[in-house]
């Protein structure tokens, strides 16, 4: 059995990340360690958007909080822990929106607005995008033992919110694996149903099992339930899913 372990959880949007993080946290007795959600930091610092509204600088804010997030929570003093994304996640996100576009769920005449805005802009943009990768490549290194990704089997979750397109998700989940062989951390590729994904990952690391696997998937799935549910319950999260004005759309696609 594991004495002590530092696993990482990748994987892109609608993969079942979060769900299958805790409900190993749940099983094994491991804390689950995790950033706030976009969602959560865009109420906090820029009320009244959805992440496919936000301009490059605002990106980076978001991407800066959540990395400061799992760098707090991880260096929290806890000897293990199951990191649900892990640190150098912010920087594959903002490289596939230099290589797509930087809002790629937006409507296409807004992407085709903001590749003619940032032309004199997108280098120092991708030279940030390049040193963030170097930071978190680095800080991800140090940190965990091992990553545990998830690939892409699941269809999107339309939610109005994530900021994705499928060709995103995809190159996202292209990125990820193609960092960790980069990285030299040990990786193992593990799908299936969640129930199957906890066995093998249990199996794999020799981890302890201290609540049934049947019963910690539905315990996981109501806490993300719930989590959920109450940022929809909050008034700033409608505010950002209100249809804007064409102006303000206008003003949003001409920002890059």
């Amino acid at each position: 059995m594991t004495d002590r372990i530092r696993l990482a959880i990748s994987g892109t949007y609608s993969t079942g990340k979060s769900t299958t993080a805790e409900a190993l946290s749940i099983a094994t007795g491991i804390p689950r360690t995790h950033a706030m959600t976009s969602r959560e930091i865009l109420m906090e610092m820029i009320p009244g958007k959805t992440v496919m509204e936000l301009n490059a600088m605002e990106l980076i804010m978001l991407g800066l909080r959540r990395f400061e997030e799992r760098v707090h929570n991880e260096g929290a003093g806890v000897e293990s822990f199951i990191s649900d994304g892990g640190v150098f996640h912010e920087w594959v996100y903002f490289e596939a929106r230099m290589r797509v576009g930087i809002n790629p769920g937006a409507p296409w005449w807004v992407g085709a607005v903001k590749k003619v805005a940032g032309i004199p802009v997108k280098h120092f943009y991708q030279r940030y995008t390049d040193t963030l990768g170097d930071v978190t490549k680095r800080r991800a290194k140090k940190i965990y033992d091992a990553y545990v990704h998830l690939p892409v089997e699941f269809d999107m979750h339309p939610d109005g919110h994530r900021p994705v397109s499928e060709k995103f998700r995809r190159l996202s989940d292209d990125l990820l694996i193609q960092s960790l062989e980069e990285m030299g951390l040990p990786y193992h590729v593990v799908g299936g149903s969640i129930p199957e994904r906890l066995e093998k990952i249990i199996d794999i690391f020799d981890l302890p099992v201290v609540v049934p696997i049947d019963e910690a998937i539905p315990m996981a799935q109501e806490r993300v339930e719930n989590a959920i549910e109450v940022l929809k319950a909050d008034e700033r999260y409608h505010q950002a899913q209100r249809q804007k004005s064409l102006g303000r759309r206008l003003a949003f696609a001409l920002r890059y």
